[in-house]
């Protein structure tokens, strides 16, 4: 008896046709400008903004702006506890409460929940009521002092737990 030999099977290489090539070329390249596109429209739809209208009209007048600022010494920070925006502004050590012409609290990367605080002052802080959260905050201040010096500054908010 002989033994069979099983029948063997013979693979064909696959051909690899030019309309392979281009759709693999069309697929890469589409997800590359798929992704392209999609930070580009998230970059584009959170910016927050300028933050002047003319940077160049505003640059004449910094030098002697941010001399009259630091000229007033003062050590500005602010902390953010659940619901609670505290903004400690010292001068020579003593707690103040200058005028706020403008506060603005919000994220720092969109202007999409910015809020306006409504600071009182409790004797050692300026104090709000916010909607916060965990995360990153910015405070964007201009106050006036006693004697008509504008202090802006854009404060980081430190999240207490």
């Amino acid at each position: 008896m002989t033994p069979m030999i099983a029948p063997q099977t013979v693979r064909v290489p696959r051909i690899i046709r030019g309309w392979h090539v281009l759709a693999a070329f069309v697929t890469a390249f589409g997800i590359v400008i798929a992704v392209n596109l999609t930070l580009a429209v998230q970059a584009v739809r959170t910016f927050p903004g300028l933050e002047v209208d003319n940077s160049y009209v505003t640059s004449q007048t910094f030098d002697g702006d941010r001399d009259a600022q630091l000229s007033l010494r003062w050590d500005v920070a602010a902390t953010l506890q659940g619901h609670d925006l505290s903004l400690r502004i010292l001068q020579d050590g003593q707690s103040i409460a200058p005028v706020i012409e403008e506060a603005i609290f919000g994220r720092a990367t969109s202007v999409a929940r910015d809020q306006t605080p409504a600071f009182t002052f409790d004797g050692t802080a300026l104090r709000a009521v916010v909607d916060g959260g965990p995360g990153n905050w910015n405070l964007r201040l201009r106050a006036r002092s006693a004697d008509g010096i504008v202090f802006q500054q854009r404060i980081v908010v430190r999240v207490l737990s």
